[in-house]
């Protein structure tokens, strides 16, 4: 990444932070994508604690994952993220797009996570 392009994205997950800040009631579903994986994270701010993750790097998506596409990969990661936050009873999140454009992988990480039953 060239330092402008370094800079806008610091400056827009900057200007996305200030808007999303998780509470104890709806916690942080945030995203990182990178060239080859995404990552996907649910975060207490308060004390900042992660609670659950997920990446295409998680053991039990590796083989599910194995032959899909990085779109479908991160619908995959978002229904798994879904899944462990309502098995440890989070059901409303804020979702953190970090700086990315709700486009792409990280659309359809957030329609995964949706599929999964989480509200946002």
């Amino acid at each position: 990444m060239t330092i402008k392009r370094l800079v806008g994205w610091e400056k827009r997950k900057a200007r996305v932070r200030k808007k999303v800040s998780g509470t104890p009631e709806r916690l942080r579903l945030n995203v990182y994508r990178s060239n080859a994986h995404i990552y996907a994270q649910v975060i207490e701010d308060i004390d900042g604690k992660t609670l659950v993750s997920a990446s295409t790097k998680t053991k039990e998506l590796k083989s599910a994952i194995a032959k899909l596409n990085k779109t479908d990969a991160a619908k995959k990661v978002g229904e798994y993220i879904g899944k462990l936050a309502k098995d440890k009873g989070i059901e409303k999140v804020a979702f953190d797009r970090g700086g990315f454009l709700y486009h792409g992988r990280v659309k359809a990480l957030a329609e995964g996570a949706r599929a999964a039953g989480l509200n946002f």
